[in-house]
């Protein structure tokens, strides 16, 4: 199915196929009276997703939340479920100190709002079966494209994936403490008018809270042109978690399983995007970036939860 008839579905007289504003997704901008408003996909259980985001605005989070129409919204259009949000105009993050600090509080307080159970009914984190094969497959991949781009990859990466490909189990017998969350707390998914606003709800999920944080260390500037070409500096990474502990604490016993956290959220979120996206070491900014991940699993003691 193509934009045009997804937009005529919500209601939206359009005939020529709408351009998506997002590069790796459809997200169609359009007119909807005197606002602006996106159409674009959302995950599998939208009606969990929204129930919980339209309690996190109750609550007095910035995040958007479905737009009122004439039809319904969400819609499961054949297969896919999409949704109408308002477009939120404003500046958008540059790794000011300010901005940062102000990131990390709006996690904590995403956190601090999260049911003790996962009573919306949001996916629940099960991502404990990497196998040796796929990390050999995928470093195989990352080295290629690394070797077309000029950049020689550390073998001792393979070593840590391996590791944490060991540890999964430990992880999951571990019972960490979980959360609802819109699990892709990233830069570009912020606007800041000024403090900050989330336009991407849709990844919402039942996670280790522990999980989240290490995704908000490793890929917060990802795919942001405004951004650092680089993960959180150590003084960064401190900033960030004194907002976010102003509404949440961290507990001992997650402390204590942070490394094997981060390791772990390397493998599931970082690993598949260095070997997917060959283009992606074609970018300055990117290849930046992917340099900065490894060394950050190589070497990521300095980055504390205390």
């Amino acid at each position: 199915m193509n934009g045009t008839e997804i937009l005529n579905i919500f209601g939206f007289d359009v005939e020529e196929e709408p351009k998506s504003i997002y590069p790796y997704s459809p997200v169609y901008r359009v007119k909807y009276g005197d606002q602006d408003v996106v159409v674009k996909r959302t995950q599998s259980r939208a009606e969990s997703v929204m129930s919980y985001i339209n309690m996190l605005k109750d609550k007095g989070i910035n995040v958007v939340t479905p737009v009122k129409l004439q039809v319904e919204n969400p819609q499961k259009i054949e297969d896919t479920n999409f949704v109408v949000y308002p477009f939120i105009e404003g500046q958008k993050y540059s790794g000011k100190d300010n901005e940062i600090y102000e990131a990390g509080k709006m996690l904590g307080q995403i956190h601090s709002y999260s049911p003790v159970s996962n009573s919306y009914n949001l996916l629940d984190y099960d991502v404990y079966d990497f196998n040796e094969e796929e990390v050999e497959e995928s470093m195989e991949a990352i080295i290629q494209h690394a070797n077309k781009a000029g950049i020689e990859i550390d073998v001792a990466l393979r070593t840590k994936l391996l590791e944490s490909v060991a540890n999964q189990q430990i992880l999951y017998r571990a019972n960490l403490p979980h959360i609802a969350t819109p699990h892709d707390f990233k830069a570009n998914n912020l606007i800041l008018i000024p403090e900050p606003f989330l336009i991407d709800p849709d990844n919402a999920a039942w996670i280790p809270k522990l999980f989240d944080l290490a995704l908000a260390l490793l890929l917060f500037h990802n795919e942001h042109e405004e951004a650092p070409d680089r993960v959180f500096t150590i003084d960064e990474w401190d900033l960030f978690l004194a907002g976010y502990k102003e509404y949440i604490d961290i507990t001992d016993e997650e402390k204590r399983y942070w490394e094997m956290a981060k390791q772990h959220v390397f493998l599931d979120e970082v690993m598949w995007l260095m070997a997917e996206y060959e283009e992606d070491w074609q970018k300055s900014s990117q290849q930046n970036l992917f340099k900065s991940l490894i060394q950050i699993v190589l070497a990521s003691a300095d980055y504390k939860l205390v």
